[in-house]
């Protein structure tokens, strides 16, 4: 499609867009990745060595994760038939072929982590009586390893925390002390079920497995602690039992995203004010040293058999490349790319606490000040960073300065930041949702009659607390996939969902109904005075249809001007077309509510 006539934003979301590619590490060549460039993100093979590329899937619903078996034959996914998140693992020949369930004998769930090594395969599910870990040997039904009312995973992304490179151990993640939002660590022996060994550092601090050594009979595990208050790597070995912290580069946060393949050293990101920087961290003499890429954010990385960083990178102005160290494309698309967009300045205020917020604003050219986005993140347990957002660019070019506070709450800024809305969900993000936009005011920036407040998820929750605490601070009102009646969602959210909200009120609508209703913005649907604009799916388990429905009709009842987009699928959208319809929507509606701004 030739892009004349079509706007910058519409080009932004309509450019192919290419995920980290994940790969086998006994058959390294062969790579999975998932891109949008058919209109719907899907799974496709690449053989570096044939240089051949097949699409794997045509789901419906579409797909962002895969990964290949251990020996690179087939590839493996996670389905679910509308978008609600429940489902099974399932497998293919990585040449294609037809799909059949990975673990037949496991119940369809809601998935809590997978990982497979030769011949092992662990991973864990939810449903609505808690969690269970199993483990499969080799041809053997599936067993179970343990199981929880509350959380519990088969723990690390892509499985490399999950089973040791031999196939011996399996790592679950569990809040059997019963902190569900500070896990411990628990190693299995995955042919016996016996226990190997405990971690936990006690309440209040969670532990997080990262990477087990890639080198087969190597019984050491790289783990994210939190003693010092900020998220730090260590070395746990479960043969000796000893547990060792390791210092890194920056006083950021840190990541471990894997281990170099002789098991000498860890790749790791650290994370300082939303921007990323990573290193190579040999854990034997403690010595770091910073591994080259350009300035922004990390979007994924890894390290390749040859000892090559490969890396996902971008920043607000530009959109995302695949490179490795040495800076050179490793793979990419045969299709054009997003038009670049305004950089991201760094920006901090102070909230009502005395405390430092800090986050990014973007303007559009010329002099404030302009109509304005309080753009306000989900999670909680998330943050923005210094990233490529086609959403933020979109409003940027309709004449919005966009401003994203990283709220108390967010990651990022050390645990106790993160941990302020335990026992005090709601409020605290949005005063500082609200002092954020004071301090744009007065620096001249944002101009107080033209003001919207729009986030999705928890975003989208903190927006309609926003929108019925201080209603008369918005113009307009955008929430995606809100929180928007407390008690109607925990009834009907994913047993995960539940966990968070136990986590963070300290207890359920049982114990905690008067919290609950306090927190929830259908209590103050009479003080709404701005238009709202709702987007919700159908079949979202995380924040369910039923309870937004159930704010809609009560803003109507007291008349209130509200407008709702419904699609099909679930929490999100990975059709192209319908990313992109929800956008021209958000824009119509602030355009008709907001003077002096550009429509779609």
């Amino acid at each position: 499609m030739s892009d004349a006539g079509i706007p910058r934003w519409e080009q932004r979301f309509r450019a192919p867009s290419l995920l980290f590619p994940s790969w086998s590490r006994d058959v390294p060549d062969r790579l999975v990745y998932s891109s949008n460039e058919t209109g719907t993100y899907q799974l496709s093979a690449l053989d570096r060595v044939s240089g051949e590329r097949r699409r794997l899937t045509d789901d419906p619903v579409g797909l962002t994760d895969g990964l290949p078996t251990p020996d690179g034959a087939g590839v493996v996914w996670f389905h679910d038939a509308t978008g609600d998140e429940f489902g099974h693992w399932v497998t293919a020949p990585f040449e294609g072929g037809p799909t059949s369930i990975l673990a037949p004998d496991v119940p369809d769930g809601w998935p809590a982590g997978l990982s497979m090594r030769p011949g092992v395969t662990a991973l864990a599910m939810g449903d609505r009586d808690g969690f269970t870990a199993y483990v499969k040997v080799g041809s053997e039904p599936a067993r179970v390893l343990m199981r929880h009312d509350d959380m519990l995973t088969i723990a690390g992304d892509a499985g490399e925390a999950g089973a040791s490179a031999d196939g011996s151990m399996v790592t679950v993640g569990h809040s059997e002390h019963g902190d569900l939002l500070h896990p411990a660590l628990r190693v299995f022996d995955a042919r016996t079920g016996e226990v190997v060994g405990d971690l936990w550092d006690g309440e209040g601090l969670g532990l997080h497995a990262a990477a087990w050594s890639p080198v087969p009979g190597d019984a050491r595990l790289a783990v994210l602690h939190e003693r010092s208050g900020v998220p730090r790597p260590a070395i746990w070995d479960l043969r000796s039992g000893e547990r060792r912290d390791l210092e890194v580069g920056g006083p950021g946060e840190a990541l471990v995203l894997g281990w170099f393949p002789k098991g000498d050293a860890l790749l790791v990101a650290v994370m300082t004010d939303g921007r990323d920087q990573l290193y190579r961290l040999d854990p034997a003499d403690g010595s770091v040293s910073a591994v080259e890429h350009r300035p922004g954010t990390i979007g994924a990385a890894g390290v390749r058999p040859d000892g090559r960083v490969w890396m996902r990178t971008m920043s607000g102005a530009e959109p995302a490349d695949i490179v490795d160290d040495t800076g050179t494309t490793v793979l990419a698309l045969e299709t054009g790319r997003a038009p670049a967009g305004r950089p991201y300045a760094a920006w901090e205020y102070t909230n009502p606490d005395g405390e430092r917020v800090h986050g990014f604003l973007v303007t559009p050219p010329g002099e404030g000040p302009w109509p304005t986005v309080m753009e306000v993140h989900g999670g909680p347990t998330w943050l923005y960073q210094d990233t490529w957002m086609p959403l933020v660019q979109a409003f940027v070019d309709a004449g919005f300065a966009v401003a994203m506070p990283n709220y108390r709450g967010s990651t990022g800024y050390g645990t106790a930041w993160r941990d302020a809305l335990i026992g005090n969900p709601g409020l605290p993000e949005t005063e500082d949702v609200v002092a954020g936009l004071d301090d744009l005011v007065a620096r001249g920036v944002a101009d107080p009659a033209r003001v919207i407040v729009r986030g999705d998820s928890w975003g989208g929750y903190v927006s309609l607390l926003c929108a019925g605490l201080h209603p008369d601070r918005w113009a307009a009102v955008v929430a995606g996939v809100p929180v928007a009646d407390y008690l109607a969602a925990y009834e009907d959210e994913a047993p995960s969902l539940q966990m968070m909200d136990r986590g963070l009120f300290g207890g359920g609508p049982d114990e905690y109904r008067a919290m609950y209703e306090e927190r929830s913005p259908i209590t103050y649907v009479d003080r709404v005075s701005a238009p709202v604009l709702i987007l919700a799916g159908e079949n979202d388990s995380r924040c369910p249809i039923r309870q937004i429905d159930n704010y809609a009709d009560a803003l109507r009842a007291n008349g209130g001007v509200i407008e709702m987009y419904r699609y099909t699928t679930g929490h999100s959208s990975f059709v192209v077309e319908e990313r992109v319809r929800q956008v021209r929507t958000q824009l119509a509606f602030v355009a008709r509510h907001v003077s002096g701004v550009a429509g779609p």
